[in-house]
């Protein structure tokens, strides 16, 4: 089966109409092209022209530095007083410290050594010079050879030997009292002296403010926390100052527990001739 062939004008309408088509679809997409690459230069235009970000460090104007450089004799003699304090709690403690750790080596080297001694004054030279431990033992001594001829004769050997070896170890305790009423005394008065610093900065920069007029926030919490410093300053200090004095007061009491028990024992050395 044949078709028959188109004749001239058939053809040239159809190549008119799909021209004309063919010219409708790219009017139609041109839009869409032009949208699309206006929308992809500013963001690629962005892109290029956007700065690194860069982070600037702001100095703070207030601190301890420009609390004692700005402050008046009253402020300064405040942070002196304080500084003292610290230092002189610190040196307290280790102090202390120190006093217990040798006289607890004492004790150790007391009951080693004193006890496996043949006598009393054998058991005397055994320990060290200025121990404790030495100094209860040679009281007793000392009160037990000089009882008769003398004064204290009226009084019976038990109760004199007993007298004289209490006092050396009453000696002993006062010794390890010795500075524990300073750490007392900081921790109980650091944190108003902190605070009268407080009130007394907290009062110059109110005053600051007052004569120039301006109460704006930065004008305020600026000063104000700066005077604040004194109350933490005078907390830093009393905290320590009070554990120490708990700690050192605990570590006394064991250190005396040893030191009684020594002096029982010589005691009942000394009169009944035994341990």
């Amino acid at each position: 089966m044949s078709f028959p062939h188109k004749s001239p004008l058939l053809r040239r309408a159809q190549r008119t109409l799909g021209a004309v088509l063919a010219g409708l679809t790219l009017a139609l997409s041109l839009p869409h092209l032009a949208l699309a690459q206006a929308a992809s230069e500013p963001a690629a235009a962005t892109a290029i022209a956007t700065p690194a970000v860069s982070r600037e460090s702001v100095t703070n104007p207030y601190g301890l530095s420009a609390l004692w450089a700005q402050g008046d004799f009253v402020s300064r003699g405040t942070l002196i007083i304080m500084v003292i304090m610290s230092m002189a709690s610190w040196y307290i403690i280790f102090t202390k410290l120190f006093e217990q750790r040798k006289l607890m080596k004492s004790a150790e080297a007391a009951a080693k050594s004193f006890w496996t001694a043949g006598s009393v004054k054998a058991g005397i030279s055994s320990l060290d010079e200025g121990s404790a431990f030495r100094f209860i033992a040679e009281s007793g001594v000392n009160a037990s050879e000089h009882h008769e001829g003398t004064l204290v004769e009226k009084i019976d050997l038990h109760t004199w030997v007993s007298m004289s070896v209490q006092r050396a170890m009453d000696n002993i305790n006062s010794r390890l009292q010795d500075g524990l009423a300073v750490l007392a005394t900081v921790g109980s008065t650091a944190p108003f002296v902190g605070l009268f610093g407080t009130v007394w900065g907290i009062y110059h920069a109110l005053t600051a403010i007052g004569i120039s007029g301006q109460a704006s926030i930065d004008k305020v919490a600026g000063p104000v926390g700066e005077a604040l410093i004194m109350t933490a300053f005078g907390l830093a200090v009393a905290v320590p100052a009070v554990m120490g004095y708990n700690w050192l007061i605990r570590r006394n009491k064991m250190a005396m527990e040893r030191v009684r028990a020594f002096g029982g024992d010589v005691h009942n050395v000394l009169l009944a001739g035994r341990r």
